[in-house]
């Protein structure tokens, strides 16, 4: 399974595609970009600060829970864009982050690895175990995906792939449909799925609708029961 931020976009948090990809008058590139972060680091924090509030004010929505009851079916794994924790907070089991986690932060010293749960406003002074600084546990836009190589590695087992509420724009991570095998059937949900080059010789079934109608959608589709409503 493939997620994106259109899963997340019913439990209230803004998704930036839909918001012309500005937040309080800022690029998305100019607070999530290592320039950015090395020209303006408070801004950078003031951003993540408020998403990482935003995200503890909401709640899973049917989507993610209709997610986590399919694995009463089948073996569920999870591929997300998303850095928020509600595929885990739905009970989910087995979710690969590709662009890191909102609710950590990490050290900034090249070949420290430490990881921190953070749920509380960063600042620059907020330093690791060893004293180094601190900065938001996200893949920024030209970073490179280091869960990219475990994420490709599971593409390949599908035998069935269900993408949900992702543009499909963003590589690599769009990229990762070019390796499922030609058996594999693939679900689309997105309420404007796009016109992939990946998906196309694929044959989808595409359910354009938003993250809980389609899955309610695909339940009838797979014939499984009714689902809980939860």
């Amino acid at each position: 399974m493939l997620t994106g931020a259109g899963i997340s976009a019913e439990s209230g948090l803004q998704t930036f595609r839909d918001a012309g990809g500005l937040w309080e008058g800022y690029s998305i590139y100019e607070v999530a970009t290592p320039e950015a972060w090395e020209r303006q680091p408070q801004v950078v924090l003031d951003f993540y600060n408020w998403r990482r509030e935003q995200l503890l004010a909401v709640q899973p929505n049917k989507a993610h829970q209709l997610v986590m009851q399919l694995e009463t079916v089948y073996d569920v794994q999870i591929i997300t864009q998303n850095v928020d924790d509600l595929h885990e907070r739905a009970g989910s089991r087995s979710v690969l982050h590709l662009h890191g986690a909102l609710r950590q932060v990490r050290c900034t010293k090249p070949g420290h690895s430490e990881i921190i749960p953070w749920d509380g406003p960063l600042t620059l002074l907020d330093t690791c175990s060893a004293g180094h600084p601190l900065r938001p546990h996200i893949v920024w836009f030209g970073e490179e995906v280091p869960a990219m190589t475990h994420a490709i590695s599971k593409m390949p087992e599908a035998d069935l792939l269900i993408i949900i509420g992702t543009s499909l724009q963003v590589y690599p991570a769009a990229g990762l449909t070019g390796y499922v095998r030609p058996d594999c059937r693939i679900y689309y949900i997105d309420p404007n799925p796009a016109d992939s080059y990946e998906l196309r010789h694929l044959n989808p079934t595409i359910i354009q609708s938003t993250a809980v109608a389609g899955m309610e959608t695909l339940y009838q589709l797979l014939n499984l029961p009714k689902p809980d409503s939860r």
